[in-house]
């Protein structure tokens, strides 16, 4: 009889300790699988949402480290094209017919260098007009937007239309730019430039060897985007549950999560610099900078989104718990809204069957406000830090206007009015 008592303890120790063991290897998944959902909504987004693509790359139009990465670009592009030799061999020719002395003619064919410097000024200038004016953010805008069903090839391997995907390099056409540059360099006098072939040049948007790699990680992850939240969460409530004490739980999903967007962020980091660092030595790092940051820009909002969540419901889980400061914070908002009430019924407010029915169903009236908050947080398109806050802040809010409501068992305005009469 001692030896069966005793095998008691021992297994419900085990017990115990498998379901902790459970419970925590769930929520660790769960806090694994939450960074790869960000990474998937995201990824999701960029490829299937035009709308969500242009409004990630558009605002590239009018980056100082954009503009300056397509204008020496273009400038080039444009030389290229230019024969500076057969220039100056046509401004001697002109010379000589018309009568200019040998010794200025043979001056003049030495005016290879100056006139090369001047045809790059005058082209450069032209092509920073053109960059910096708005006919360019339209081209840009337009281009990424006709673009965006290619981008899907590109990063499934199958390249095509306006951009590529050749040597690890992802590339948008310019040669919109290019046009508007010729007929703006006839316009301004230079008459040569009318002679200028139809010339179809690239900006890179992005550019690494590990594209290629990648793409089948990436497709995964699109495919997957619009479910992995919702495993993300189902497994991290299953660990909740089968937790012994399911706070503590709670607390720790939460921090687990915080601390995989913390991750995240750094990842975020670091695979910027990595990135800039593999990056061929013609391509300007300012304007791949520009570009990776206006790429992972929804990434990292979406990302600090998540953390806050994954904060304000560990504070909230500890301050619905035993300690002292939890139940000194409650009972202090408590008594702070309970004499705000007593306040207004003394001034006529009569809360009658409104109380008593908040009162009967104050439990479901805050499982309610958290519905609604999940929900809301769940179905927002691309939530951001100042939704979560505005989401929580008017939770609070209606758990305030719960707590105002609930009249207990106290008497209300009516009861104390006939009790003053006797």
């Amino acid at each position: 009889m001692g030896a069966l008592e005793s095998s008691v303890p021992t297994q419900t120790a085990r017990h115990h300790f498998s379901r902790s063991a459970g419970s925590v290897l769930l929520i660790l998944f769960a806090a694994l699988l939450s960074l790869l959902a960000v990474v998937a909504v995201w990824a999701n987004s960029i490829v299937r949402d035009a709308d969500r693509y242009v409004a990630t790359v558009g605002p590239l139009a009018g980056d100082p480290d954009v503009q300056k990465a397509v204008t020496n670009r273009v400038t080039a592009a444009v030389l290229a094209q230019v024969d500076v030799d057969a220039l100056v061999e046509e401004l001697t020719d002109a010379a000589s017919q018309r009568g200019v002395p040998p010794r200025l003619v043979e001056l003049l064919g030495d005016l290879d260098g100056p006139i090369e410097l001047g045809l790059k000024q005058l082209v450069g200038s032209t092509v920073e007009r053109v960059v910096t004016s708005s006919a360019f953010a339209a081209v840009w805008e337009n281009g990424n937007r006709a673009a965006h069903t290619a981008l899907d090839k590109a990063l499934t391997g199958k390249a095509g239309g306006s951009v590529s995907l050749e040597n690890g390099q992802v590339a948008i056409d310019v040669a919109p730019i290019v046009d508007q540059v010729k007929d703006q360099l006839v316009s301004a006098g230079f008459s040569p430039a009318a002679k200028i072939p139809d010339v179809h040049t690239d900006f890179v948007v992005f550019e690494s060897q590990d594209v290629g790699k990648g793409k089948t990680f990436l497709r995964v992850l699109q495919i997957l985007g619009g479910w992995l939240p919702v495993i993300a969460l189902l497994v991290a409530a299953a660990g909740v549950y089968v937790a012994f004490n399911r706070r503590h739980a709670l607390i720790g999903a939460a921090l687990a999560v915080f601390v995989a967007m913390v991750v995240l962020g750094i990842a975020l980091t670091v695979a910027r610099d990595v990135y800039l660092d593999h990056l061929s030595p013609q391509t300007s790092q300012a304007a791949a900078g520009a570009v990776y940051d206006a790429l992972v820009k929804f990434l990292r909002a979406a990302v600090r989104a998540l953390a806050a969540v994954a904060l304000f419901t560990a504070l909230g889980a500890v301050l619905t718990g035993p300690s002292r400061s939890a139940v000194l914070i409650r009972k202090g908002c408590r008594r702070g809204i309970a004499a705000l009430r007593d306040v207004a019924m003394s001034a006529g407010l009569h809360l009658g069957a409104v109380g008593r029915f908040v009162h009967r169903f104050k439990h479901w009236i805050g499982v309610a406000i958290l519905v609604v908050a999940a929900v809301v947080l769940f179905t927002w398109t691309y939530p951001t830090t100042l939704v979560v806050i505005w989401t929580v802040v008017l939770s609070l809010v209606g758990f305030a206007i719960r707590e105002f409501l609930d009249v207990g068992g106290a008497p209300d305005a009516d009861a104390r009015t006939g009790n003053a009469g006797h």
